[in-house]
């Protein structure tokens, strides 16, 4: 049964396997249904990957193959709260080492084009410190990373 509210996620050709990856990488997700093409359409032949149903972290998505028209961007992305280190670790290290690329401030990109934001726990309750000061030690020090190292985050935020 198809959630009421579905994030459909475009890709050329691809969507089974970003499915797959995401299904291996993060908890709580899975593949479901794999709708193979009833008939030619403008990106793809009769019997192709069409839509996969598949879940992400609990969420619901659709991957649809439409095709090379439309690029993911950073307008959208998915944002996994990490509870340490070695979780931050894994999952950017999963997704940069499958064909991805970094980016700024825990930000970085799958091989597929789709945008994750790798955001420790620790960082959102730092930068939203009511002590401004401790806040924007932490701030800065996030602006000046990649990959977030935790230890560093601390290290600021106490000053």
């Amino acid at each position: 049964m198809i959630s009421k509210n579905t994030i459909c996620l475009w890709y050329n050709g691809t969507a089974l396997d970003a499915a797959t990856f995401y299904a291996k990488t993060f908890p709580d997700s899975a593949v479901g249904t794999v709708l193979h093409a009833p008939d030619d359409f403008p990106s793809g032949k009769k019997g192709d990957v069409l839509t996969v149903e598949f879940t992400v972290l609990g969420i619901p998505c659709l991957g649809l193959n439409g095709g090379p028209a439309f690029k993911h961007s950073e307008a959208f992305s998915f944002q996994v709260a990490t509870d340490d280190q070695a979780e931050t670790d894994r999952l950017w290290n999963a997704i940069v080492g499958n064909g991805g690329q970094e980016s700024a401030c825990g930000w970085c990109k799958d091989k597929w084009g789709l945008s994750w934001q790798i955001t420790p726990r620790i960082l959102t309750t730092a930068i939203a410190d009511p002590d401004r000061a401790a806040a924007k030690r932490a701030f800065d020090a996030m602006m000046e990373m990649r990959k977030i190292d935790i230890a560093a985050i601390e290290a600021a935020w106490r000053g």
